[in-house]
């Protein structure tokens, strides 16, 4: 099972496995009281698409084709295994600071993980 939850959200020991998916850390949040497991930079957007995106939704349906393709890249194959095989174990809870959770990159992210359990 793949959940998504923001990272200022409380933890909750049913998260599984919790996976920091943004490429940088969440303002205001001190690391120690992250509670996470991983950070996994890898998958997060690049810094370029991320700053063409800024959260505007007109350009939702765009962002998700183009990160799409980012995440379709040889170099984020790996880390993308990585996050399979967390998620075949147990839960795995993907964090985000974005405040749109329904906007966000580990949307797509979570949907490009399910396919590819399911190959």
């Amino acid at each position: 099972m793949i959940v998504l939850k923001r990272v200022y959200d409380p933890f909750d020991p049913a998260d599984g496995t919790r996976v920091l998916v943004d490429r940088l850390w969440p303002r205001g949040l001190r690391r120690e009281d992250a509670r996470i497991d991983e950070w996994v930079k890898d998958v997060a957007p690049s810094t370029e698409l991320r700053r063409w995106y800024g959260h505007r939704p007109e350009l939702w349906p765009e962002f998700q084709v183009r990160y799409a393709r980012e995440l379709a890249r040889p170099d984020v194959a790996e880390a993308l295994r990585r996050l399979c095989d967390l998620g075949r174990v147990g839960t795995l809870t993907l964090l985000t600071a974005t405040r749109t959770e329904a906007e966000s990159h580990a949307v797509v992210l979570r949907r490009v993980l399910l396919d590819l359990a399911r190959h």
